[in-house]
């Protein structure tokens, strides 16, 4: 090949490959919502009551070059956990943890699942990212009858459509997610999940309703989709009580006013996990002290502890989290706080 045309050969390859990326992106991307503004929405993205720090591709790449991992397996082969019962009625609350961010609770007859992942990766793509470091606790085939799947945000560890589809197949269960995502879910072959805003509502049969409450993260699954749709938490109420689910968010006045609005909660499920390094995390993740602080907030007379030990996707090891947790709980005066710790499969039954 001439000298010369080098140069011009490198161009177009350059050209071809920044137009793949653009178009694995765009693939990859969350439609854009449409919708009137509000406190959260701008007319083209959503942001947080309580804004974060933006950080920019050198904060990102700061942090990438100075990794500080704690220690994780490379797997742990714990079996799942048993079949568990079809429905809790009589004033029982049960939970089971399940890996991850994905938790069944069950009350007053209605067995619902958040953010379920049974995937071996989450990540857009089969080969890479990040990948289990031990099996979900429970068997997708011992899921008992479900009735609604919460899906607080769309990150790969918390919006699974690989494992939304096998739900849809096999439960036709309601999928309740904050504004924006539903479009996404129906272009990616999950129909029929409804849309929520900060305080709405939705009602299952038995009495049983559904808040979308606020919480402080973000959302994208490409680079080009970045807050284009709403993330949240959960609020589920019934005859029996109303228990929290956060997903993922950062510390900020929502777990007062979540506390304030639905006083006497059993249950908050909150966060432990991908904490580290805090001048990265904090903004959208809270670690476990903060998780002890939330509770306080909230209100609630039991917490479990969700997103750890299953995904490496921070510095904080395997199970730092939970030994960070039990320290900051050591330190809290009696009666100390009811905190569960579940391992994959186990559950609990909650006063």
């Amino acid at each position: 090949m001439p000298k010369a045309r080098i140069p011009l050969v490198l161009a177009g390859l350059s050209a071809a490959a920044g137009a793949v990326f653009v178009g694995v992106g765009c693939a990859l991307s969350a439609p854009r919502f449409h919708g009137p503004k509000s406190d959260h929405f701008d007319g083209k993205r959503f942001r947080s009551a309580e804004p974060r720090p933006e950080h920019d591709t050198g904060a990102l790449l700061r942090w990438l070059t100075h990794r500080d991992r704690g220690p994780w397996s490379h797997w742990v082969d714990a079996p799942p956990g048993p079949r568990p019962p079809e429905r809790v009625a009589g004033g029982a609350l049960r939970v089971t943890f399940v890996n991850h961010s994905t938790v069944l609770v069950q009350m007053d007859g209605v067995n619902i699942l958040t953010d379920p992942v049974w995937s071996e990766r989450v990540s857009p793509f089969s080969s890479v990212g990040p990948r289990r470091h031990r099996p979900p606790g429970l068997r997708f085939e011992d899921l008992p009858p479900l009735d609604a799947v919460l899906v607080s945000h769309n990150h790969y560890d918390h919006m699974d459509v690989d494992t939304l589809r096998r739900l849809e197949a096999a439960h036709s269960a309601p999928v309740f997610v904050g504004l924006g995502n539903a479009a996404f879910l129906e272009r990616a072959r999950v129909p029929g999940a409804h849309d929520l805003d900060w305080w709405q509502s939705a009602r299952l049969p038995g009495g049983v309703t559904i808040t979308a409450v606020p919480a402080r993260h973000f959302s994208s699954r490409s680079p080009f989709d970045g807050d284009r749709t709403l993330w949240c938490g959960f609020v589920v109420e019934g005859p029996s009580g109303a228990y929290y689910f956060a997903g993922d968010t950062g510390w900020g006045a929502h777990f007062e006013e979540i506390g304030r609005r639905f006083p006497g909660l059993r249950l908050a499920m909150l966060p432990i996990g991908a904490y580290r390094p805090r001048w990265f995390m904090a903004p959208v993740h809270i670690d476990p002290d903060a998780a002890v602080r939330a509770q306080a907030a909230l209100g609630a007379s039991t917490a479990l502890a969700i997103h750890w030990g299953t995904f490496a996707q921070a510095d904080d090891g395997e199970r730092e989290p939970v030994e960070e947790l039990r320290a900051a709980l050591a330190v809290q005066p009696e009666p100390k706080p009811r905190f569960l710790v579940l391992e994959n499969g186990e559950s609990a039954e909650v006063r």
